[in-house]
């Protein structure tokens, strides 16, 4: 019998058991970095960004004549103060329109950077918000440039009269315009933050809809600072679009995500 049966060791005993991933494991980063591995990735991204910016307004500057043209149609003629006031304007213009033009490169350029250290829930919102808040910020900036920007340039130059002519400047026209249209495409993220916010919990349909007159309040204060003058009719021009998409906002939030 004791020949028959054999001693068992702890050995014998023990299973293996297959290692089952873990939902922590699944959604850890892919890996980790040293700080100068960091700084190394960092500057690679900054170079490349650079170079898409650089190729985008050498790109801008070849058509900088075209580009002109289009942006003073709200204006009609400009002129120049100063010998250097065209050449420099051209420049800032072909920059400005290279970093738009590039603009899809270098968000790619931040997200390979922030993406090792994402975990898998936070890539797939991220998947869907970098896309959403690109077209908005350039919806925010079409829609100023075509639909407000013309009707404020026209409304400030009805002031003119028989012996108080507009004469605009180039250099300050440009800057007019950028400070102009910039708000515009921050304004226009106001949905996408606030559906996040909705879908994280921290506000609902009903709270949205119990602050809409603080929220009026609010978009006007804001207009009044990043408004580039101290006219009502400019402020009023960014303030009523943030209202509008205060409440599309809610709509989303009440109809859309139901909550």
């Amino acid at each position: 019998m004791s020949d028959i049966m054999q001693e068992k060791t702890p050995a014998d005993l023990t299973t293996v058991k297959p290692s089952v991933p873990t939902q922590a494991a699944e959604e850890k980063p892919e890996g980790n970095m040293t700080l100068i591995e960091h700084l190394e990735e960092l500057r690679k991204r900054i170079i490349r960004s650079l170079i898409a910016v650089c190729i985008g307004s050498g790109i801008c500057y070849f058509f900088i004549e075209d580009i002109m043209h289009f942006l003073v149609l709200p204006a009609g003629k400009l002129y120049y103060m100063q010998p250097t006031e065209a050449f420099f304007t051209y420049i800032k213009v072909a920059i400005f329109s290279g970093f738009l033009l590039s603009l899809p490169i270098v968000l790619y350029q931040i997200w390979c950077f922030v993406l090792p250290a994402l975990t898998i829930k936070e890539r797939k919102v991220l998947v869907i918000v970098v896309p959403a808040s690109f077209f908005l910020f350039f919806g925010g900036l079409l829609f100023s440039f075509f639909l407000v920007l013309p009707a404020a340039v026209k409304f400030f130059i009805g002031f003119g009269t028989d012996n108080l002519m507009p004469l605009f400047s180039v250099g300050k026209y440009f800057d007019f315009v950028i400070s102009f249209v910039l708000p515009f495409g921050a304004v226009f993220e106001l949905p996408l933050i606030v559906v996040i916010l909705a879908k994280i919990g921290f506000v609902t349909s009903k709270f949205l809809i119990r602050k809409w007159r603080l929220v009026t309040f609010l978009a006007f204060v804001i207009a009044a600072v990043i408004s580039p003058t101290p006219d009502i009719f400019t402020q009023c021009t960014i303030a009523l679009p943030m209202i509008v998409l205060y409440f599309s906002s809610y709509l989303i939030v009440r109809f859309a995500l139901r909550k």
